[in-house]
Order: C-alpha cells, then structure tokens, then sequence
C-alpha cells in the first residue's frame, strides 16, 4: 500500500543525508516500511527502508538529536575528507602504483 505524506516529514537516511519523506510503501508483515524520499541537496528521490531512517531533533516535541544522525555526518564529513582533490591520487592509490 502506498501512503502519500501531507505534510512531508523531515528525517535523515543514514548513508544519504537530510530529506523530506514524500510518501510511504508499506508491503506488508513479512517487510520494512519504505520510505519515498527527497534528499536535500541532490534532489535525488530514494526508496529508503524503515531501519536507514531517523527523525532529528524536534524542540516542540522534546526530541533531542538522534545520535546516529550526528555519527553518520561524522563518517560522511571523514570520507569526503580523505579523498584526493581533483586530478589528485588518494593515498591508497598513490601506495598501489608506487609498489608497481
């Protein structure tokens, strides 16, 4: 069954970033609930399942901030870090073709 969200929530896929869930599919007892999502700065539309998505802090409702949002922008904000800049070999790849 498909549920279109109006309102849209505003939630955090791990792995993907801050979005607003536009709508929900929910396939029945035996599976996760997807959630049909807009990803703030790519525009991109996922079809996240229900363990990959948190809600962030909500001052009105007394929620404070899920610590696995704050974990997952930390290894994100890690991973862009260590890439090479353009044009440029990542210390892995530099190692590699060192030793050939």
């Amino acid at each position: 069954m498909f549920t279109q969200l109006n309102p849209t929530i505003p939630l955090h896929v791990l792995e993907k970033g801050d979005g607003y869930a536009i709508g929900m599919i929910d396939y029945g007892q035996e599976h996760n609930l997807i959630w049909v999502t807009v990803l703030n700065d790519s525009g991109e539309i996922w079809c996240a399942p229900n363990p990959s998505v948190r809600l962030g802090r909500n001052w009105t409702m007394g929620r404070k901030q899920n610590p696995a949002i704050d974990a997952d922008r930390a290894a994100v904000k890690a991973q862009e870090q260590s890439r090479a800049p353009a044009g440029e070999m990542c210390a892995d790849c530099t190692e590699v073709t060192a030793q050939a």
